[in-house]
């Protein structure tokens, strides 16, 4: 068997399996809205599925890249870090919401990478939340504690998106978080936020961010200078329809349709990056005593903390600490995020085999030198082990498999 080549198609059978038309599709029913807003990495699919069960209905897409949607108004913003498109976007929504009253139905269709698309800052300048953002990701805050300090500092999250119209908001959203918290996902533009300006400044100190500018304007919020973001909005409804776990039990379905015994070890692996692969890593050596063959799975969303200037994000650097865990213990492995893109690199993610670290060994390549450089993708690209598949349209956190006595 080619485990490798099997591992692959899992990954893609796993997004065909969720993807966003198909998710959506069910829930577009009932009474047809006066509006669409759609933002985040997979706009386009769910813009296109709603147009289509609803036509006619104007409508606002906010992709990271742009797209023809027939119809539709398009502007593409910016991930991971927001620039003027994205304020753009977000001031355009405000205004096209705005325009809606009560008695009147808005569609709101939210996906992972939604906070930076749509970008409207509050207190501070573009440039100086573009900053503060870096500081907090370099720094290894996890999505939950990014978005308490973004939807302080915006009038679009924390249910402030919501909150600039009369009419009812009827929002469906694809979860690309641990847990899938409607207040958490594209930082809750549309559900009331419990967050607080004194949470966003703990978490600038627990992380050492001193950013002036931002921590002025949340004290002005302790105060009371600042209205607090809203923490009831009565004419909302909110529907998670996608998660990660749909994610992995669309792997494991395809992966039992090829014969294959498969067990999903969970959906909630958070944390620093080498402390999940170490968890992975006791995972393997457990199945390993078995002699049964399995493919282990799981999704999550593990936190790096960047020291240097490589290339990669947290899926390489997941498959790199897996590999330097396992400790000669040889696997096949996929690690990559279920968008196609591992941070700062081109590719989704990267593939170990049970001859990786002597490949590795032979070409000369230190796997702490790259990790202390954060240069994970660049060790993978150097042994032809990246997983490049393009974005995907989709985001639904990632998908790490490891085949273990198979092959």
């Amino acid at each position: 068997m080619d485990v490798r080549a099997l591992l692959r198609e899992t990954y893609r059978a796993a997004l065909d399996g969720v993807r966003p038309e198909a998710l959506l599709a069910p829930h577009l029913t009932g009474t047809r809205p006066h509006f669409v807003l759609a933002f985040g990495k997979a706009a386009v699919p769910m813009a296109r599925v709603a147009l289509e069960a609803f036509p006619g209905v104007p409508a606002l897409v906010v992709p990271p890249v742009w797209e023809d949607v027939p119809g539709a108004e398009v502007i593409a913003g910016s991930h991971p870090v927001p620039d003027t498109a994205s304020v753009r976007a977000a001031e355009r929504a405000l205004e096209r919401l705005s325009a809606h009253q009560a008695g009147q139905t808005v569609l709101v269709l939210v996906s992972g990478g939604g906070s930076a698309l749509l970008c409207a800052p509050d207190g501070v300048t573009l440039e100086q939340k573009g900053a503060l953002t870096r500081a907090l990701l370099r720094a290894g805050a996890d999505i939950r504690e990014l978005n308490t300090v973004r939807k302080h500092l915006s009038r679009v999250k924390g249910g402030r998106l919501a909150a600039a119209t009369r009419a009812h908001i009827r929002a469906l959203l694809l979860s690309d978080v641990v847990g899938d918290d409607p207040a958490t996902i594209a930082s809750g533009p549309t559900v009331p936020d419990p967050s607080t300006f004194a949470d966003a400044l703990a978490v600038l100190d627990r992380y050492g961010v001193d950013a002036p500018e931002t921590r002025a304007h949340l004290h002005a919020g302790l105060r009371g200078d600042v209205p607090e973001t809203p923490k009831a909005l009565p004419d909302v409804s909110t529907t998670v329809i996608g998660s990660t776990r749909l994610l992995l039990e669309a792997a494991r379905t395809h992966l039992e349709g090829r014969g294959v015994r498969a067990v999903i070890l969970g959906d909630a692996f958070v944390g620093d990056v080498q402390e999940v692969a170490r968890s992975h890593a006791a995972a393997v050596r457990d199945a390993l005593t078995t002699g049964k063959p399995v493919v282990l799975i799981s999704g999550g969303e593990a936190t790096v903390r960047v020291r240097g200037n490589g290339v990669g994000g947290r899926n390489t650097e997941f498959a790199l600490w897996l590999l330097r865990e396992l400790d000669g213990v040889g696997v096949h492995a996929l690690s990559a995020g279920s968008d196609g893109v591992d941070g700062s690199s081109h590719a989704a993610g990267a593939f170990l085999t049970p001859d990786t670290q002597t490949r590795a060994d032979r070409a000369g390549l230190d796997s702490a030198a790259f990790l202390n450089r954060n240069d994970a993708a660049s060790f993978f690209a150097a042994l032809g082990d990246l997983l490049v598949t393009g974005p995907s349209g989709h985001n639904l956190n990632d998908l790490r498999l490891i085949a273990v006595n198979l092959g």
